[in-house]
């Protein structure tokens, strides 16, 4: 198994440790839960960094990495969730676009396609992460105008980035799509 391997195996370990201490709800624990997420979003970065620079590209790589992280982001969001502090509809709406682009990216790999990741996916990664990040740290509801606080703006930056990311990538690929409603042969 190759060191990107193991280290997105590492993040998956890590998801029901990082669930447990967020969900303990002691300030030890939460603060645990900070530094696992954290420790598990860089791994994010490195695996990749590596697996790219040592050419250690694997297929359980392509299929595991994004799993993984998908898998940490829909933890941290359901917890979330649970304590009010992201309303159910935006969980959606974020994990509506991983699964949609995945669901993508899957057709297109089965037509023998590559969908890399694009500026927007890149920016919505980063963004949904400082903002888990955020709200681990529960920043204080500071209201920033008119009882719109620091978190709501957390969570709408969030689901901003993420509506155009996920329409950037259907936009971009449409073609994917569109051949899915014809049959071959056809």
């Amino acid at each position: 198994m190759t060191i990107p391997n193991i280290l997105t195996m590492i993040r998956v370990l890590l998801i029901p440790v990082f669930m447990f201490c967020a969900v303990d709800g002691s300030a030890l624990t939460d603060w645990l839960a900070v530094v696992i997420f954290c420790v598990a979003s860089f791994t994010d970065f490195v695996d990749g960094y590596l697996a790219r620079k040592y050419n250690q590209i694997t297929n359980f790589g392509k299929f595991m990495d994004p799993l993984a992280d998908k898998l940490l982001v829909m933890s941290a969001l359901l917890i979330f969730v649970e304590r009010g502090t992201v309303p159910a509809w935006a969980a959606v709406v974020i994990l509506g676009r991983e699964f949609t682009v995945t669901s993508l990216r899957m057709v297109a790999a089965a037509e023998g396609k590559v969908i890399a990741a694009n500026y927007w996916g890149k920016a919505k990664t980063l963004t949904t992460m400082i903002c888990l990040i955020l709200l681990l740290i529960r920043v204080p509801p500071v209201t920033v105008f008119s009882g719109f606080t620091l978190q709501d703006l957390l969570v709408w930056l969030m689901v901003i980035v993420t509506v155009i990311s996920g329409y950037t990538y259907v936009k971009d690929n449409f073609s994917v799509i569109k051949d899915g409603f014809t049959q071959k042969g056809e």
